[in-house]
């Protein structure tokens, strides 16, 4: 049956590809409709760029500590056309070196690239802006999400983080409105490159859905290197000023403004359901995103979505788990479920963070937890590199043993965090976790020490002072 059994895909982001390639390797006629060039936001326009970007500017930072290793010289001057010409450079090579498009029609996929927006004619039906249309027994939506700006006066003077790659000379004062992931990574990149950066978030903090204990470090650490911060700030207006844009915004009873050259919106990031025209199908939709279940199933039972369009959450590691999920419930009707928890997420900022599972806080509700923090002070490779300032912290079930959140903060932390990832996929019991041997001298050791500091509490051992909590974070980080 499943030989029969037409698939269309629409989108061709991870999710979309993703979902495409396995439903293909199922057995399906997979139709995968893209309405620019495969690849979607990771390859055009997201993490590979903005990757290369952040490198720079890491290589620009870390000309400061030059005179701590004996070196000398003067500061780099950043050739912003060249920087962003190189970074596009990395987008086009990952591209092709990946060869998506051959990749995908190797496996039997049929891809359809250029087809402008695609919509739904009906629950079954789906037509490419020229007009061609596909009739399928199952449909999964990937058609992904695109930068938001508020809906107040004068927002037509702000940029979203999208239009950087058009600069051809770096603003002196940029405000960024919106303290994300990618409004961090922004203001990061930016203010290693010299501009003056003001930080607005709306909320209490930044990067919210953070461990607060990574939220309160980055702040610290962004404070420290002189971008502004400002938290419980509702912007409610842009305006012309001399010279640039006055942001306009209020701080409880308090009304302020600062005047920048540049402003980015980092506001969100809105699901494409409209664009699509979900509605047409009967496919329930809020806020722009398509709702779904665990399963990756919508209301709609043949019709199942993936990736930033269920909003979910916007990494390219659960897109293509989404997507994989997906493929596999609408061609096999299954109901397997998509193991967010599982997933890590690490940000390009500097400091970097990255994340698995459960944050402290939503642990502590669900569990009885153990909860150890290793710093990077006390690791050599860390201190040996000149960035001893981060941390390491494991939330463990006492129950069953088992880490179900890790928060890391510091140098390398995206690629920390996929160790702790892979513990979790393994269910390895933290004393298997304190075992495992590293290299030395390394990063990674955090994960050890950490681990080794939680087997020490559940059996009533000491800790050592060495590896004392974390206590107040800027304690960490000054």
């Amino acid at each position: 049956m499943t030989g029969e059994m037409r698939v269309v895909v629409i989108g061709g982001g991870p999710a979309g590809v993703s979902a495409a390639l396995h439903a293909a390797g199922l057995g399906a006629q997979v139709t995968l409709l893209e309405r620019g060039r495969v690849g979607g936001t990771a390859f055009n326009s997201g993490p590979a760029p903005v990757r290369t970007l952040a490198r720079a500017a890491r290589l620009v930072r870390d000309w400061n500590s030059w005179e701590a290793f004996g070196l000398r010289g003067a500061r780099p001057q950043v050739d912003v056309a060249a920087t962003l010409a190189n970074a596009e450079r990395v987008a086009h090579y990952a591209y092709e070196r990946k060869r998506v498009a051959d990749h995908i029609r190797a496996a039997g996929v049929d891809l359809v690239e250029e087809t402008g927006d695609a919509r739904f004619l009906d629950a079954h039906t789906v037509a490419a802006a020229d007009g061609r249309t596909w009739t399928a027994d199952r449909v999964i939506i990937a058609v992904g999400g695109r930068a938001g700006r508020l809906p107040i006066p004068g927002a037509e003077l702000g940029l979203t983080y999208a239009d950087i790659r058009g600069l051809t000379a770096l603003p002196d004062r940029v405000c960024v409105i919106g303290a994300s992931d990618t409004g961090c990574q922004l203001s990061s990149i930016l203010a290693d490159f010299g501009c003056k950066v003001t930080l607005v978030e709306y909320g209490p903090r930044i990067v919210a859905r953070a461990d607060v204990d990574v939220s309160a470090g980055l702040e610290h650490a962004f404070h420290r290197r002189g971008i502004g911060v400002v938290t419980g700030a509702a912007v409610h207006e842009l305006a012309p000023a001399t010279d640039g844009v006055r942001v306009l915004y209020r701080t409880g009873d308090d009304s302020r403004a600062v005047d920048v050259d540049a402003v980015f919106f980092a506001v969100g990031w809105p699901g494409n359901a409209d664009v699509v025209d979900a509605a047409a199908a009967g496919v329930k939709t809020e806020r722009g995103y398509v709702v779904v279940d665990a399963s990756a199933a919508t209301n709609v039972s043949h019709i199942f979505a993936a990736g930033d369009v269920d909003g979910n959450s916007m990494l390219v590691s659960s897109a293509t788990l989404e997507g994989r999920v997906a493929a596999e419930n609408a061609v096999l009707g299954r109901r397997r479920q998509v193991a967010h928890e599982i997933v890590p997420a690490g940000s390009f900022t500097d400091p970097e963070y990255g994340s698995v599972g459960l944050t402290e806080e939503h642990a502590r509700a669900r569990y009885d937890c153990a909860v150890a923090v290793a710093r990077y002070e006390d690791m050599l490779r860390p201190v040996a590199d000149g960035h001893p300032d981060g941390f390491c912290k494991l939330i463990v079930d006492t129950a069953s043993r088992q880490i179900v959140g890790a928060h890391v903060l510091g140098e390398y932390s995206a690629e920390v965090i996929q160790m702790v990832a892979a513990c979790m996929a393994a269910r390895m019991r933290v004393e298997q976790v304190a075992e495992l041997q590293f290299a030395f001298p390394t990063f990674t050791e955090g994960v050890s020490q950490a681990a080794q500091m939680v087997v020490n509490q559940l059996s009533g051992r000491p800790v050592p002072h060495l590896w004392s909590s974390l206590g107040s974070t800027p304690s960490v980080l000054e």
